[in-house]
This record gives structure tokens, C-alpha cells and sequence, in this order.
């Protein structure tokens, strides 16, 4: 089943427990979201979910900070 199908058939409860768990392989995986390429100097990556980008910044190896997760509909230059 196509992910977008599944999350639009889910409870909002469950979208966002689903994008906490995706959000948890950036811990073990830092570089599995395709680098944002507004921002060359920073090291800013996108981690998709469903219609959801969760947006997050590698600072260093110990140091991630989650940005923000954005609808995909979203202009999201105007946040990041």
C-alpha cells in the first residue's frame, strides 16, 4: 500500500506517532534524508514521511536538531 494512502486512513495520533518513529532513524542514521539544497553551507537534510518532511540539522556527530516536519504542500523555504 502506498504510504500517503495508509497515512490519510490513519488517526492523527497515529501520524504522529508514525513520524516520531521515523524521526528516530536519524539518530542511528544522520545522512539518511536527502540534503536540502537551498542551504549549501549548512548541513540541513530532509527526511520524508508519508505527505511529512521532517526537516533537521547535523551540527556534529553528537548534535542533531530536529527543524520542524512539514506538510509537503508547504513552501518550506520560507521556514528553513
Amino acid at each position: 500500500m502506498d504510504t500517503s494512502i495508509m497515512i490519510t486512513r490513519m488517526q492523527p495520533n497515529q501520524v504522529v506517532s508514525g513520524i516520531f518513529e521515523q524521526a528516530q532513524l536519524i539518530r542511528q542514521y544522520p545522512k539518511i534524508g536527502y540534503r536540502y539544497a537551498s542551504k549549501e553551507a549548512e548541513e540541513i537534510r530532509i527526511l520524508l514521511y508519508g505527505h511529512y518532511r521532517i526537516a533537521y540539522l547535523i551540527r556534529n556527530k553528537e548534535q542533531i536538531d530536529i527543524l520542524g516536519v512539514f506538510h509537503g504542500a508547504l513552501d518550506i523555504d520560507r521556514y528553513l
